[in-house]
């Protein structure tokens, strides 16, 4: 029998695109084929270009394109309707001219001053005004506050890649969907989104680490800047639930309540109006354009329709999107196998982005390392992405139709509009829909198609199941029964563990004969043999390794669930 696991912990084989990834591998002949099956990445030293220097590289070359895009209106200014019909529109330069920012203004600081955004986006936008040199409203001020929010969009998107890859376990390359994301390029410049998204990736790595804490305290600081953060807590409560550990989610939802109240109280007790601008400038004002509600007006409009009141939407937003969470929650409790917890993430933010009384362009910078986490296929995610770029292209022909009287050969007639709207919406579906999918069919997941159970769970990551919700029909595993849904093999019809104690998710026994989850391995403890034996990664948390800080060290095979090498995945 094996003695006990070796303490010395050693490289983990990484998954490579261009021999996993189906989509990848058909283009990979143009550069020499797919890697070959004998190399070892992740085991031998690339040399320089290690994997998160390749992505810092390749996030510089497409930080400098969002900024190419905005060139006619970087030289000609930011102009009605032009801004729109050259497609390099951003809120950057028209709050610095018509929100006081260029004449010295801090939101939330200066007296009687009001801000359509959170506090930490006020502030941030202030800050960022003091940094431009001269005084008054010119066209090269305006230039200039749009080139400092770039290069620090830029710097808060190479921090939101280089996270998503080290909370990726053994799919670091995933992160090169965030770095390229054709979507991230056109509207990453918009807003201050990336920031956001910056904030919502270190909590995950946070929590990914087993720092609740610390998690807590990036959620507190999104909320406090675009809001959306704080919808990790949902995926963390679910967890919580589903496996009975509610350590993790006290810990990380109080840090986040404290940070975002010292955040705020300062600014709620020095002028409550002008901290509730936002809130009932959120609540009075009209459906935003390419939400399903502004889609329903304007068409409701040409038809002469009745159309929705701001206090119909804010109450219908509010019931699908909670429709839509409690849709989740029982998913998320009947699944076969707990759900991973960016799988989980993605669902709530995308729900809370469809259902949404307003929806930007830039929401879709939200989603983009989201979808990278919980289904990284990259023929989905492309599909996702043309149908965001059309989408893109067609609210600013849009705009300059309904701003002005431009030209007709240039605007976009209201029909085409809807039917962009309803695209990207779709697209957006389709790509929940996967993730739905995998976590109701396991072996459709490609992260756990090796013996991965939760790069992103942090403390729920190999834990056992404390509360399912029975599904009829589904036969329970009882005492004794394979351990289903563990990390070794995908969950099929028959042996579900839906029991109370049932090992689900554990990633320490293989459900396979001959090694049968006893009873104390469904409360958690190793029988027999060591976890070690069992298992191609090793149980505890990802550490740093010297050559790929953000990949935990274990096993060197490589191997997948069916016991295929690790490249040969056609799912």
């Amino acid at each position: 029998m094996p003695g006990p696991r070796s303490s010395r912990r050693r490289p983990l084989r990484i998954v490579v695109p261009s021999r996993n990834d189906p989509f990848l591998k058909q283009f990979t002949e143009l550069v020499g084929g797919p890697l070959g099956r004998h190399s070892a990445p992740g085991l031998v030293s690339p040399g320089f270009f290690t994997v998160e220097r390749v992505l810092i590289i390749l996030t510089t070359f497409a930080a400098l394109l969002s900024v190419l895009v905005k060139t006619p209106c970087r030289l000609d200014g930011w102009a009605l309707p032009d801004y729109f019909y050259m497609g390099c529109y951003s809120d950057w330069p028209v709050l610095f001219e018509t929100r006081g920012l260029a004449d010295g203004v801090m939101p939330f600081v200066s007296a009687g001053s009001s801000f359509e955004y959170p506090v930490l986006l006020g502030l941030l936008a202030g800050a960022t005004a003091w940094l431009v040199p001269g005084e008054g409203v010119s066209p090269e001020r305006a230039l200039a506050y749009f080139d400092i929010n770039a290069t620090l969009a830029a710097v808060a998107w190479l921090v939101t890649v280089l996270a998503t890859a080290r909370m990726s376990h053994r799919r670091p390359w995933d992160a090169a969907m965030v770095a390229l994301a054709p979507a991230i390029v056109l509207a990453g410049t918009i807003n201050w989104d990336l920031w956001a998204a910056m904030l919502a990736a270190l909590a995950m790595l946070a929590f990914a680490r087993r720092r609740p804490v610390l998690a807590g305290v990036f959620i507190g600081l999104g909320a406090a800047l675009k809001l959306y953060p704080v919808l990790i807590l949902g995926a963390i409560l679910l967890l919580a639930i589903r496996t009975g550990r509610y350590r993790p989610l006290a810990a990380s939802a109080a840090a986040a309540a404290a940070v975002w109240l010292a955040t705020n109280l300062p600014f709620m007790l020095r002028d409550f109006g002008g901290w509730f601008h936002f809130l009932d400038y959120s609540r009075q004002r009209e459906a935003g354009y390419s939400s399903i509600w502004y889609a329903y007006n304007l068409t409701a409009q040409r038809q002469q329709l009745p159309v929705l009141s701001p206090e119909f939407i804010n109450t219908a937003s509010f019931l699908l999107f909670a429709a839509a969470c409690a849709g989740i929650a029982v998913l998320a409790l009947t699944a076969p196998r707990r759900p991973r917890m960016a799988s989980l993430v993605f669902l709530v933010v995308a729900a809370f982005v469809l259902t949404n009384k307003v929806y930007s362009p830039q929401f879709v910078v939200w989603l983009v390392p989201l979808v990278a986490l919980a289904h990284p296929r990259w023929r989905d995610f492309l599909i996702w992405q043309f149908f965001e770029v059309m989408h893109w292209w067609a609210i600013w022909m849009h705009l300059g139709q309904v701003t002005s009287a431009g030209e007709a050969a240039r605007n976009l007639d209201a029909p085409y509009y809807v039917l962009a709207v309803l695209a990207h919406i779709a697209a957006t579906v389709y790509i929940m829909w996967k993730v739905v999918r995998a976590i109701w069919l396991p072996e459709h997941d490609p992260v756990r198609r090796v013996d991965t159970d939760d790069p992103q769970g942090g403390e729920f990551d190999g834990a056992a199941d404390r509360f399912v919700l029975p599904v009829p029909g589904r036969v329970p595993a009882g005492p004794g029964s394979l351990s289903a849904g563990s990390g070794r093999l995908p969950a099929s019809a028959g042996h579900f563990a839906t029991g109370r104690h049932l090992a689900s998710g554990d990633g320490r026994f293989p459900a396979s004969a001959g090694h049968l989850a006893t009873d104390r391995a469904e409360s958690g403890t190793e029988t027999g043999a060591t976890a070690s034996e069992y298992s191609l990664t090793d149980i505890d948390p990802p550490r740093p390794s010297s050559r790929w800080p953000g990949i935990a060290s274990g096993d060197t095979q490589g191997t997948r669930l069916n016991g295929q090498p690790e490249g040969e995945d056609e799912s």
